[in-house]
């Protein structure tokens, strides 16, 4: 019978070889890696293949993992008050989806390419788009105008969907990008009266 301190030994290695695969499996999706390998992550968190296997019994665990590592980074920028009118209340959120969504640009593509093929992955959109909604509705507590429409209006324009597109498709900087939401809100807010 193993004695617990090696169990316990074990079991630390354990945890810290999971997170390491997770950071890796994170920057190199990060880095551009559109289908990271298990050899490349292995090589990048300084583990074995066989470890990444062992850990992570198959690939729906590591991209449960990949989404929980991407909470953890993005929950601080979640957790920031916001404070003033209206529209400096919305111009506070603008910034900080642009923090967040610049964070989460390829490791939203990866999740999102694979999420026919995830559960987890499914769950964890479903949760992204919700937060986002429940977000808006928190900046808004005590200053939402009641409208009706504003609220759909700005989940729209506040969007992922909305911000890949100007980046992406339309190929506009993070500025460019940040500016272009700033007057639909804005305009948003002036068409409902707010």
């Amino acid at each position: 019978m193993e004695s617990p301190e090696k169990t316990d030994g074990r079991r630390a290695r354990a945890v810290a070889s999971r997170a390491r695969i997770l950071k890796a499996m994170v920057d190199l999706i990060e880095d551009g890696e559109i289908q990271p390998s298990a050899e490349a992550v292995a090589l990048r968190a300084g583990v074995g293949v066989r470890t990444v296997f062992r850990l992570f019994n198959d690939v729906e665990g590591l991209r449960q993992g990949l989404q929980e590592v991407m909470d953890e980074r993005l929950a601080p920028i979640y957790a920031e008050p916001v404070h003033g009118t209206l529209l400096e209340r919305l111009d506070q959120l603008v910034a900080r989806r642009r923090i967040v969504f610049e964070k989460l640009a390829r490791p939203k593509a990866f999740a999102d390419a694979h999420r026919a093929q995830s559960p987890s992955l499914t769950a964890a959109h479903q949760t992204f788009v919700r937060r986002q909604r429940e977000l808006l509705l928190g900046h808004l507590q005590g200053v939402l105008p009641a409208s009706a429409g504003f609220v759909e209006a700005l989940d729209l324009t506040l969007s992922f969907d909305v911000w890949r597109r100007l980046r992406e498709d339309q190929h506009l900087s993070a500025d460019e990008a940040q500016n272009v939401v700033l007057r639909m809100v804005h305009a948003i807010v002036a068409e409902f009266g707010g």
